[in-house]
This record gives structure tokens, C-alpha cells and sequence, in this order.
């Protein structure tokens, strides 16, 4: 009885989360879903594997219907014995993404039992935690892997605290299960980041273990930690191996092109452009968002009021009320950062940075560096180009930096260390003598507010004017009354500095409630539970409000829109009505998921695509290389004509599925098979880089006698198995119009192997001999053979450990 009367607590707050969880998502209980802009692109690109897996009852690996063609590895491949998915599909039990916030909720609680808060204080830290700005907005735009790997950093955090403080069984064990299921959620960017906090923890212990000169507990340490990484690293081996092998093929490999599109000599040695891994870069005063969500005009598109400078300035200008109601409604673009586009401020509360610093002067913990230098890198790193020295040297000879863009989202680690800092707070206040509480509480509102006085002091140093204020004014002056785009920025720079203003004072406003109220305890006018449910709820509904500003109820909408997110347009109807095998390319929707959904497409969404098919796209398409497209079987090309219409015309060259060529043209290296698709004649020649594949092709024709009555055709269709039959008088070289991939697709004529030769920097081709063949391709990924094996043998150890470690701690007690 007394063992269920301390877990109590515990359930209630479980409880507790569960219903918030479902209030601040409440449409999920009518069945309705959240439109998350990401999620209807992802569920476009998974269609054909979706639709796949329902026919045939399996696991295709490769779809179609992407970029010409691309493993299913990072589209939510389902891989046998992925044991801790299933453990993770349970803890996710709530409709989505209700079951992300309780994810939130439930790591930061744990990580605060582990740092020894009492469940009420740490209740209300899990909330303030899970309500973060940013936390919520990448729910609402559907950045489902990124909020899932966030959500189980707490949990892993707390693991190594344990194993640290010598716990080395139970630490270890929850140190194995939260790495496995932080690598499950699949978000390597956000579990990368993640590694800069554990590594600032584990300077920060093993420096006291050798002061103290416990060599023996810190090999134990150690240890505990190979083993849980061993195991959680083996459970997840599917993926990971799979995503190692496909990093290569994908625009996060190295390419081998050492020249640009336009035809200059690269500069740029890195996996990704310096660019594009640095294009999201947070601004250093734009930080002060953290304590002040507007002070740079909150996101690209904010609802403004019938008392705003713009609403009166569309009065003026002779609109209506319902005109200038339309434009105030429909989010203005007061954003006036650096960033190309931001959804919402990351905004991680006023009251949350407040007992921070509360924290930093009351706490005598000194864990708390450790928290607050992995906030401080974690901010400095997320400036990205607006700190170049520090960013250039990350990206030049840190391991694996080179390899992620938007620099900015490492503000996910400081999005976890200052919950964890303002709870420290929060609970060594309550738990010292009265007469030290009011030294730190005063100063930490003199330097808190201080802050906010000098920024509201310092406005008139800011000009309030946005990168994308140049976009507006060339869009006015494009009108025929081009004074109109000057008044009308002019109106929008007035709300910004209203934002401002009005932002600090909100802020002043949240933070001097909770000073009052930690002042009242302090004299006896609350009692501490009372105190501490006052701070707590000031602490959550100063982010609450603030966030339904950017994802609430209106952004749900019924199943079916979410299920089925695309209808088919005339030009996709008219271009349906071809039961041929062809390819599709949309140009102004080239990275959008649109097409895949209805036709094999060229084009897709992915921030992991083929890097082959983009350079394709870059080199040679944008160039308007046709008989690139000739050679992708793109026979339906979708644009707008002059009157904004979407159009499909028929590319009446293509090459089809596949075809036979007259002669085999070999060139050193990358570079020159790039250029030489710029006049390549691929209706009969095909060009292949001698220096990967001259052990293949030497001793063996490069010229054939291309008979007219030599046929090659599809005559099966899947995404993971193709078969042709081949008609050929003499020996040939087939050219088949499908991305190469080096792992996983095998070829057979007759049922005997045959290699696989990249052709044309992309395809495939094979040396077919003479006379009637059947020519297979099948993709059989031995990395998920080989994986999926680890994996089941790590499943088994890491229940057996659990057991153990459950027997041996409860014969200890």
C-alpha cells in the first residue's frame, strides 16, 4: 500500500498530461486531424509504397514514384524485428499529435525525478517544457521525426545523470531503452545536437572523477555506457545501416563533381553547400525572442488588429472595413529577421527564463554549468553565417556538421536546458531558508526586468525593416499607384515597433506576477504548494497563449482532407488516361510532392534526395537539355501557360522504359560524364565512367550491330521488381530508364546475374546477349537482411538485461 501510495503522485500527473494533451488538441476527439504542411507531402511521397504494402501484403524498400526512383529507407520503411517501434507505437498511444505533446511531457517529467524535483514542481516543468514555442509549431507544420526525437532527449539526458552518479543498473538500463527509442524516431540532426549537451556533461563528471580520483567508477561509467549503446545501436541496426548506406546516394553525400552548374570550379569541399547548411541562421539580437516572442515581429504571417497602423493605413488609402479586415486577417508579413521563412518565434517563456536566472543565482548545484553551457553553444552555433568564425570552424573539422541545414533548430538544446534550469530554480528556492530567498529573488528580478527596461530603452537603435520588405516593394511597384507599397510598409514597420513595445511589457507584466508571488511566500502570505502552483500555472499560460497564436483548432480539419490531401486536376485526369509506364515532370512544382502522388515523378519532396537526380535536374534539365528528360522517360511535362493555367504537353521523344544502343562511349571520371550528356546522342549512345566500371566493360563490345527489329519491353511493373523481354538478333547493350543504386537491386537475364552498369550518370544498364531473354530486376536490400538480424539478436539481449537488472535490483533492496 505505502509503494502504490508514492506512485500516486506519479499517476496523477500521467493523468495529468493525457488530458492537457487532449484539451490543447481537442479536435482529435471529433476525429478530425491537423493539416501539417509536411505530413501532406510525406503522405504524397509514401502513396505508392502505401498503396504497394495494401495489394501485396510487404515491404517494397523502393518507390517509384519519386525522383526517378529511391529507396524507402527515410519514407517510414517498416523493418522486421523493429521491437522498440512497437514500444514506442505504445507510449504514443494518444491520435496524433496529442501523443508527440504527451511524449514531451513524459521525457522532461522523468528527467526531473532524476534530478531529485518533487512531482508538482516537476509537473508543471514537463508542461512549460512540452508548450514551448517552437516545440509546438513544428507539430503544427509536421515536423513529426524532429518533435519525436525531441521528445525523448529528457529521457536520454536523464540516463547518463543516473549512470553518472554511480546508479550504473537502472541508469544504464534507461540510458539503453531512451538512446534506442531516441534513434527510432529516426531524426539523426536532432539526436546529433543532442551529443554537444552529453558531451559538455561528460567533461563536466569525468573531470570530477579524477579530481576525486575514482578511475575505477569512471571505467564502470564507461562501460555501462558501451553496453547500453551497444544494444540500443543494434535494436535500431535496420535503419541505421540503411541510412549510412543511402546517405552516400543522397544529397548529404559527398558528390564527385568538382564544377558548379553554372560551369566555375566548386570552392566548397563539404557534404552540403555552405549556403544551404547555414541559409536558416538565427539572428544574435533576434535571441531576444526568447524572452519577448514579437520583439522581431513573431513569424512571416501575423493576424493583426482592427486598431493596427496597417488596417488604419488600408482605411485611408479608401478600402473598406472588410478590405482592410481581409489583409489584417490574413497574417501580414511583420516578420523582420534574417531567416527566409519562420513559422513562429522560438519563444521558450518570459516566466521560464526568468527562474532560469532565478536558478543561476539560488541553485548551488553545480550541474546547473552544465545545462547553461549547453545553452549558450547551442545559441552562439544556431547564428550560423551571423557568427562565421565559430560556424566555419564546426563545419570544416567537426565530424558529421556538415552533413544537417538550418543551423538554427540546435536551439532544440537550449529549448530543454532552460526548463530544466528555471525548475532547478524554482525548487532550490522553495527548499532553502526564507532569509536567503530574498537576496536571489531580487536579483534576479533586477537583472531579468533590467533587461527588458534596456531593450524597450534601446528600440529606436532598430529600424524595424525586413529582408522581404524588398519583395513587397518590387511587388508594388509592379501596380500602377507605386506610392501605395511605400505608405503600406511604412504602416507595417509602425505595427512592428508595436509588437515590440508591446511584447517587453507582456513580458514585464508575466514575470513581475511570479516576483510578487515568490516575494508573498517569502513573507508568509502563501503557503509553498499555493506558491508553486501560482508560478506554475503563470509559467504555462504565458506560453499557452502565445502558442495557440500559432497552432490551435483551426488548423484541423477532417480526416479525409488529410488522408487523401490531393485531387486530381484536369491535367492530371488528361495525362491518367496514358495506362503506359512513363515519367512526369512538373517544373514549377519540381520539389513538391504534388505529382508523385498521382504519376512517377522526377520531382518529389525530400530533404534527403537521390543527389544524382538533383545534379541531373541542375545540370542538364534546368539547362533545357531535352533529351536528358528523353532519356528519364519523362513523356509528360506539366507547367503554367500564359493565363496561369496548369498544362501538360507530351514529350513525343522519349526514350520509354528501355532501349538498345549502338555504342558505348567511356570517359575518367564524374566530371566528364556530366558534360557529356550536354550532346550525347542517348537514343544510341550511353556514356559510362571507365573509372568504376572498367573491370565490367573491358574485354567486352563497345560497338553493336543495332538490328530495326530489336525489341526490349516491360512487361512487369512493381516498385521492387521489373521484368522486360528482350528480342535482340545480335549481342547489345540495353539502356533501361530507372536510377541506378548500387545496393539492393540485382539484375538476372534467364535467371543468371548479371551486373548492373551505371549509365548516363544515373541509369541503368546491362550487356544483353543475343536471341529472346527475360531480363528481371529485383530489389532485395541485404542491408535489411543483415539488420534486421542484428537487431532481433539485440532485442533479446536487451530484455534479458532487463530482466536482470529488475532481478538483481530488487534482491539488492
Amino acid at each position: 500500500m505505502k509503494q502504490i501510495q508514492k506512485l500516486y503522485p506519479h499517476f496523477l500527473a500521467l493523468f495529468g498530461f493525457v488530458v492537457i494533451a487532449l484539451i490543447y488538441f481537442l479536435p482529435v476527439l471529433q476525429g478530425k486531424k491537423i493539416y501539417q504542411s509536411d505530413i501532406i507531402q510525406f503522405t504524397a511521397m509514401a502513396k505508392e509504397q502505401n498503396d504497394f504494402r495494401a495489394v501485396e501484403n510487404a515491404e517494397p524498400y523502393w518507390t517509384n514514384a519519386a525522383f526517378g526512383g529511391m529507396p524507402t529507407y527515410q519514407m517510414g520503411a517498416n523493418y522486421p524485428h523493429d521491437y522498440i517501434g512497437k514500444l514506442d507505437d505504445a507510449l504514443r498511444f494518444l491520435p496524433r499529435p496529442a501523443d508527440y505533446l504527451f511524449l514531451y511531457f513524459l521525457g522532461f517529467y522523468g528527467l526531473m525525478l532524476v534530478l531529485k524535483i518533487d512531482p508538482l514542481k516537476a509537473f508543471f516543468g514537463a508542461l512549460a517544457f512540452g508548450f514551448s514555442t517552437y516545440l509546438i509549431v513544428i507539430l503544427g507544420v509536421g515536423h513529426n521525426a524532429k518533435a519525436h526525437a525531441i521528445a525523448y532527449m529528457p529521457l536520454v539526458v536523464a540516463g547518463v545523470v543516473m549512470v553518472f552518479r554511480k546508479k550504473y543498473v537502472v541508469g544504464g538500463l534507461l540510458t539503453m531503452l531512451a538512446v534506442a527509442l531516441e534513434i527510432n524516431a529516426n531524426h539523426f540532426q536532432m539526436t546529433y545536437y543532442l551529443l554537444f549537451l552529453l558531451l559538455v556533461m561528460g567533461i563536466y563528471y569525468a573531470y570530477k572523477f579524477i579530481k576525486n580520483k575514482e578511475y575505477k567508477e569512471l571505467a564502470l561509467v564507461g562501460g555501462t555506457f558501451a553496453v547500453a549503446l551497444v544494444f540500443a545501436l543494434g535494436a535500431n541496426a535496420t535503419s541505421l545501416l540503411a541510412t549510412k548506406e543511402y546517405t552516400d546516394f543522397s544529397i548529404r553525400g559527398k558528390s564527385d563533381l568538382t564544377f558548379t552548374p553554372e560551369g566555375t570550379k566548386k570552392t566548397e569541399s563539404t557534404s552540403l553547400d555552405r549556403s544551404y547548411i547555414t541559409e536558416y541562421s538565427y539572428g544574435v539580437a533576434e535571441s531576444l525572442n526568447l524572452i519577448a516572442p514579437r520583439l522581431f515581429g513573431g513569424g512571416n504571417g501575423e493576424k493583426l488588429s482592427d486598431d493596427s497602423a496597417v488596417y488604419d493605413y488600408m482605411l485611408k488609402y479608401g478600402a473598406s472595413e472588410e478590405e482592410a479586415l481581409q489583409i489584417t486577417d490574413s497574417y501580414a508579413p511583420t516578420y523582420w529577421g534574417s531567416q527566409p521563412i519562420v513559422a513562429a518565434p522560438a519563444y521558450i517563456g518570459a516566466v521560464v527564463f526568468f527562474l532560469a536566472v532565478l536558478g543561476l543565482y539560488h541553485d548551488k548545484r553545480k550541474i546547473k554549468y552544465v545545462f547553461l553551457i549547453g545553452a549558450l553553444l547551442s545559441l552562439v552555433l544556431s547564428w550560423g553565417k551571423n557568427f562565421s568564425v565559430l560556424t566555419d570552424f564546426f563545419i570544416d573539422y567537426v565530424p558529421l556538421y556538415d552533413k544537417f541545414r538550418a543551423v538554427s533548430s540546435i536551439q532544440v538544446v537550449l529549448e530543454l536546458c532552460f526548463p530544466v534550469l528555471a525548475i532547478l530554480g524554482l525548487h532550490s528556492f522553495f527548499t532553502t531558508d526564507k532569509e536567503k530567498q530574498w537576496p536571489s529573488l531580487w536579483k534576479s528580478a533586477a537583472t531579468v526586468v533590467g533587461l527588458l527596461v534596456l531593450l524597450f530603452l534601446c528600440r529606436s537603435l532598430f529600424d524595424f525593416s525586413g529582408e522581404l520588405d524588398g519583395q513587397l516593394r518590387q511587388m508594388f511597384s509592379q501596380s500602377q499607384d507605386k506610392s501605395f507599397g511605400v505608405g503600406f510598409i511604412d504602416a507595417l514597420k509602425a505595427d512592428r515597433k508595436t509588437m515590440y513595445a508591446a511584447d517587453l511589457l507582456r513580458s514585464g507584466f508575466f514575470i513581475s506576477l511570479v516576483a510578487i508571488a515568490l516575494w508573498a511566500y517569502t513573507k508568509n502570505k502563501l503557503s509553498s504548494q499555493n506558491a508553486i502552483i501560482l508560478v506554475g500555472l503563470l509559467m504555462v499560460a504565458d506560453l499557452f497563449f502565445v502558442d495557440k497564436n500559432y497552432v490551435s483548432n483551426k488548423d484541423f480539419v477532417s480526416a479525409h482532407e488529410v488522408d487523401v490531401p490531393f485531387t486530381a486536376s484536369p491535367t492530371d485526369e488528361q495525362i491518367l488516361q496514358d495506362t503506359t509506364s512513363y515519367r512526369v515532370l512538373d517544373i514549377e512544382g519540381y520539389l513538391n510532392a504534388k505529382a508523385s502522388y498521382f504519376h512517377k515523378s522526377i520531382g518529389g519532396y525530400s530533404a534527403v534526395r537521390p543527389r544524382r537526380m538533383q545534379e541531373l535536374f541542375d545540370y542538364q534539365i534546368a539547362n533545357n537539355n531535352k533529351r536528358v528528360l528523353d532519356m528519364l522517360n519523362v513523356k509528360y511535362i506539366i507547367k503554367t501557360n500564359e493565363k496561369g493555367e496548369e498544362v501538360a504537353s507530351m514529350n513525343p521523344g522519349v526514350n520509354g522504359n528501355a532501349w538498345f544502343v549502338k555504342e558505348i562511349k567511356t570517359v575518367s571520371n564524374s566530371d566528364a560524364e556530366m558534360k557529356a550528356l550536354d550532346k550525347l546522342d542517348n537514343k544510341n549512345a550511353v556514356v559510362i565512367n571507365e573509372k568504376e566500371f572498367g573491370e565490367i566493360i573491358n574485354g567486352k563490345p563497345r560497338t553493336f550491330n543495332l538490328d530495326s527489329t530489336a525489341t526490349i519491353q516491360l512487361t512487369n511493373n512493381k516498385p521492387n521488381h521489373l521484368k522486360y523481354s528482350s528480342n535482340n538478333k545480335n549481342n547489345g547493350f540495353a539502356v533501361f530508364s530507372e536510377m541506378y543504386y548500387k545496393n539492393g537491386w540485382n539484375a538476372t537475364i534467364d535467371g543468371k546475374e548479371s551486373e548492373i552498369i551505371r549509365v548516363d550518370y544515373a541509369l541503368r544498364g546491362l550487356n544483353i546477349p543475343a536471341g529472346k531473354h527475360t531480363v528481371e530486376f529485383k530489389f532485395e536490400p541485404q542491408v535489411v537482411k543483415t539488420g534486421s538480424t542484428i537487431a532481433l539478436i539485440s532485442s533479446i539481449g536487451m530484455v534479458l538485461l532487463l530482466a536482470g537488472g529488475i532481478y538483481f535490483e530488487r534482491k539488492k533492496k
